[in-house]
């Protein structure tokens, strides 16, 4: 059990230093794997997945996710997509912001050309893995509403994986709870109550760039 250590926001403590030290943690409850492929969601997942690999001595490679953003406000997220999928869409929340997938089909659009440029920059001409009746470990660093996570993992579903791991340092709580029904196990360190944003929980949590993915890959 995490005890917050003090930290930056105010009336809360922080789990981890930083990405690092939370893939180091995170791998500990990992090591039931077996010669797994490590499928990191970039960018900030990629710094928690690279130590995940090296200690499980697993293949480390990225899915590239985009979140699909509400037009007026895209942090606010109201559905994801990921490489060689289709569009994943909270319906109840387009719902009662008055939008339909089709609303927000330009959105869709821009974060494909997104989506397509990075998986460029990070994989070029590879495709992913092979993950036929492999093991597979899907990491990020956190979980807020779990859209991307879930786009993720339907894709890597439909690649007929023998087992497959959503793994996270952190998430809120209900979150963890719905992904459950997407991966065979969803391994999270914490589910604290009061869950605000992936970043309350690291005491350094600084945007990553291509250049810091591709170094972390190893390329």
């Amino acid at each position: 059990m995490f005890v917050p250590r003090a930290g930056t926001y105010p009336g809360v403590g922080y789990l981890f230093a930083d990405r690092a030290e939370a893939g180091e943690l995170l791998a500990e409850r990992l090591l039931f794997a077996r010669d797994p492929v490590v499928l990191a969601l970039p960018r900030g997942g990629v710094a928690v997945g690279e130590p995940v690999a090296r200690r499980l001595g697993g293949a480390l490679e990225v899915l590239v996710t985009r979140k699909i953003g509400y037009p007026p406000a895209p942090e606010l997220g109201v559905g994801a997509i990921a490489e060689g999928g289709e569009p994943v869409f909270d319906l109840e929340l387009l719902r009662k912001l008055g939008m339909t997938p089709e609303s927000v089909a330009w959105v869709v659009e821009q974060e494909r050309a997104e989506l397509a440029r990075r998986v460029a920059v990070y994989r070029g001409e590879r495709a992913l893995p092979d993950l036929t009746g492999r093991e597979v470990i899907v990491v990020d660093d956190g979980l807020a509403t779990g859209g991307t996570a879930r786009a993720a993992l339907r894709v890597v579903a439909g690649l007929e994986p023998g087992r497959v791991t959503l793994a996270v340092p952190v998430g809120a709580r209900e979150t963890v709870r719905a992904l459950r029904a997407e991966a065979d196990e969803v391994v999270a360190l914490a589910t604290p109550v009061d869950f605000r944003a992936v970043g309350q929980w690291y005491e350094r949590f600084g945007q990553l760039s291509d250049a810091d993915v591709l170094r972390l890959l190893g390329r």
